[in-house]
């Protein structure tokens, strides 16, 4: 048994349709932020998978936390739009979006990811978006970052 979890950022009001088939695998999905408009999540909720939101400096849902701390796999995540500056206490890996530039790097024994956006790519990046695949073993996991 494995878990697929499918990481985007940054949709910013839009997102090509090939982005709905291409998270249809998907065990649960995160959005790092910058939805901007609400009804996105409606169009992500047709696909039945849980949806985690934080929310990003361009929403203003107040429902949608600034941040989540989640568990998978017995890693502790943090997930945040703007990257903090330090990594949370009680973290594993720090997962962001905002710089609309793909991430992966450890930095203090803390792993930060980004998926680098769907919309508005910057610096020569194109859209994409990431995976966290994670099997039986504890504690491990695989990122993979997807070109749209």
């Amino acid at each position: 048994m494995s878990l697929r979890i499918a990481v985007i950022a940054d949709t910013h009001n839009s997102f090509p349709k090939k982005l709905l088939y291409h998270l249809t695998p998907a065990d649960e999905i995160w959005h790092l932020g910058d939805v901007c408009d609400p009804s996105l999540l409606v169009v992500l909720e047709r696909l039945r998978r849980p949806i985690r939101v934080v929310r990003g400096n361009n929403d203003d849902n107040p429902d949608w936390p600034l941040t989540l701390n989640l568990r998978r796999n017995g890693l502790r995540f943090h997930l945040e739009h703007i990257p903090p500056p330090h990594p949370p206490l009680n973290c594993d890996i720090v997962v962001h979006g905002h710089t609309h530039v793909p991430r992966d790097e450890t930095l203090g024994g803390i792993h930060w990811l980004n998926p680098g956006c769907i919309s508005r790519p910057s610096r020569g990046y194109g859209a994409s978006f990431g995976w966290l695949h994670f099997c039986e073993e504890p504690k491990k996991y695989t990122w993979e970052l997807m070109p749209l």
